[in-house]
């Protein structure tokens, strides 16, 4: 019954003639359908991971989970409406837009529309990069992971570990609450940002080789603003990475070598150290409010802290070749 990962995500925007390029050439995405008011892209087998809606709002418009079998959604569905909240089998022409065999749909404490899916459609025809790239890691780890603005982290808690069944990776509580969630063997699929907003703060995806990273770092530069997160290091699921701006506002990590788990022995544990071993300097911010991220990083280094040496992360190479 456990969800299995990250399937899709829906933006709203009417931004759509600069989110083909972004997605296109930036993120090296492949655009597999303009027909109508959205845009769909591949990133792999599947027919659709993103979709960009052409309507105003500039933000998150729905989150799809994977189950594995049919009759996981009838569970999920008994266990949301046993907690309260409403649940709404979705019809066949949803189900058509969405290339899936079967839906539900419900929305969490804070708004967000959650879709929990069974059996996504696979294309017929090969997957096609926007960009020269080796590919993306996705396949059992989903598309990558996402990061919501929520008004309450500790609020949601029960809806995504009790009802939904995501396990707690790591968790932050200075300056914000931020908690990070894995349903797979990615260090996370999810996270919340209890920073009293709402909103999308970013999604992610993962290449399969640190160049096609690097080349998106100076294509993602040529744009003015382009770069919200200079490239760095992150201290907890150890991704190299860059954010870019998004044509929406919101940002897009592009991921190198993140950190693979063993969810049957890994410990949920608070973390003090800061988001970054080096790097990530955000350069959407007023240069006094990036002093604190800067001073955290200082003393990660002052203290040593690192992550594994690359010859002691088989993570890195253990999907590398499988049929995604």
């Amino acid at each position: 019954m456990p969800i299995q990962s990250l399937g899709y995500l829906g933006v709203r925007s009417d931004r759509t003639e600069e989110w083909k390029h972004f997605a296109g050439k930036v993120l090296a995405m492949q655009l597999d359908d303009c027909g109508g008011r959205q845009l769909s892209f591949r990133m792999d087998d599947l027919v659709q991971r993103l979709v960009v809606s052409d309507e105003p709002g500039e933000t998150l418009a729905f989150i799809g989970w994977e189950v594995l079998d049919k009759s996981d959604l009838q569970d999920f569905a008994a266990r949301l409406d046993n907690a309260g909240h409403k649940v709404m089998f979705g019809d066949q022409g949803l189900a058509d837009r969405r290339f899936v065999e079967d839906l539900i749909v419900t929305h969490d404490p804070a708004g967000n529309r959650i879709e929990l899916v069974w059996n996504s459609h696979k294309s017929k025809d090969p997957f096609i990069p926007g960009r020269p790239i080796d590919g993306f890691k996705t396949g059992a780890l989903g598309m990558g992971h996402a990061v919501l603005h929520v008004p309450d982290a500790t609020a949601l808690l029960p809806f995504y570990c009790d009802v939904l069944g995501f396990a707690v990776s790591d968790y932050g509580l200075k300056p914000v609450p931020l908690y990070f969630f894995h349903v797979n063997g990615r260090h996370h699929s999810f996270a919340i940002v209890g920073s009293g907003k709402s909103g999308f703060h970013h999604f992610m995806v993962e290449y399969q080789n640190l160049d096609d990273v690097g080349q998106g770092y100076d294509l993602a530069g040529q744009q003015k603003d382009g770069i919200a997160y200079t490239l760095g290091r992150h201290t907890n699921d150890h991704m190299t990475s860059f954010y870019a701006n998004t044509p929406s506002g919101f940002f897009v990590e592009n991921g190198w070598g993140g950190r693979m788990i063993d969810p049957a022995t890994w410990e949920p544990h608070e973390t003090t150290a800061g988001p970054s071993f080096w790097g990530h300097d955000r350069l959407y911010l007023p240069v006094e409010d990036r002093k604190p991220f800067v001073d955290m990083r200082l003393k990660a280094a002052a203290d040593g802290l690192r992550a594994p040496p690359v010859v002691d992360c088989p993570w890195l190479y253990e999907l590398r070749g499988q049929e995604r």
